[in-house]
């Protein structure tokens, strides 16, 4: 765990060190969540597998940003970040639902620092096929991250999957290990991507692509991904019986998915 500044942001970061004949995993993750979220995820992985996680400005442990920032100014941060860490050839990069936007924006900007692409649970921003309002309305709000009693009421209607019968479930992946950030981070944040889209651009993302989807995923409904696997020219699609958390919430399944794309 280390801060690393870039362009005067912040952002701490997290490695689990691997072997060196094995290309680096960046993982980019949802909105309003710290890195520790994704720590089932990171444990289902190779050992082999270098894998970098980070905070996004001022969510978890990453200090909340002077000025707000857009998807376009944050991808140069990611870069430098990746540099100064010593690893300047290409990676492969995750994007988990926010960070899925990212992470799309990432391969089309720094395309040379990209070598494969994974988007899980993610869609193409403003112009995509929506989620119902009522599960719009909760995302508008971090308080689903900073209220264990609130995550449980609201948890099967918007991850869907598993946690629809464990709606517990979510409060432990959302708040066990989880820091949380200045509430302004999470609005910075859901304001970066307003009105981005990838939609115009998705032919652009040239690396080989793995789009993750499940079929009971109430913010980003699956039609979704059949899309976005359409239209970017080596993509594949990989469709699962789960919902939005299933990445973490059902690692052991998804990571030798994953594993198998990226080797």
């Amino acid at each position: 765990m280390r801060t690393v500044t870039v362009s005067g942001r912040t952002l701490r970061v997290a490695v689990r060190r691997g072997e060196d004949d094995v290309p680096p995993l960046l993982l980019m993750n949802g909105i309003g969540a710290s890195l520790e979220v994704l720590q089932p995820f990171v444990d289902a992985l190779d050992r082999r597998r270098t894998v970098i996680r980070f905070d996004v400005p001022g969510v978890g442990g990453s200090p909340r940003p002077v000025v707000p920032y857009v998807l376009a100014t944050l991808t140069p941060v990611v870069a430098g970040m990746l540099s100064q860490l010593g690893h300047d050839e290409p990676v492969d990069v995750l994007g988990l639902s926010w960070g899925g936007a990212l992470a799309q924006h990432f391969a089309v900007q720094h395309r040379r620092r990209c070598r494969r692409l994974v988007l899980a649970a993610t869609g193409t921003g403003s112009l995509m096929v929506p989620a119902h309002p009522r599960v719009l309305a909760r995302m508008l709000t971090p308080r689903r991250h900073r209220d264990p009693e609130y995550a449980r009421e609201v948890a099967g209607t918007l991850y869907g999957g598993t946690v629809r019968s464990d709606p517990a479930m979510a409060a432990r992946v959302l708040h066990s290990a989880s820091r949380l950030g200045p509430r302004r981070g999470y609005y910075y944040q859901l304001a970066a991507s307003t009105g981005w889209s990838s939609l115009p651009f998705l032919r652009l993302i040239r690396q080989p692509t793995l789009v993750v989807a499940g079929d009971d995923d109430p913010i980003v409904p699956v039609v979704n991904a059949r899309i976005m696997a359409r239209l970017i020219p080596d993509a594949q699609l990989h469709l699962y019986a789960g919902g939005h958390l299933a990445l973490v919430t059902e690692a052991h399944e998804l990571a030798p998915v994953i594993e198998r794309f990226l080797d």
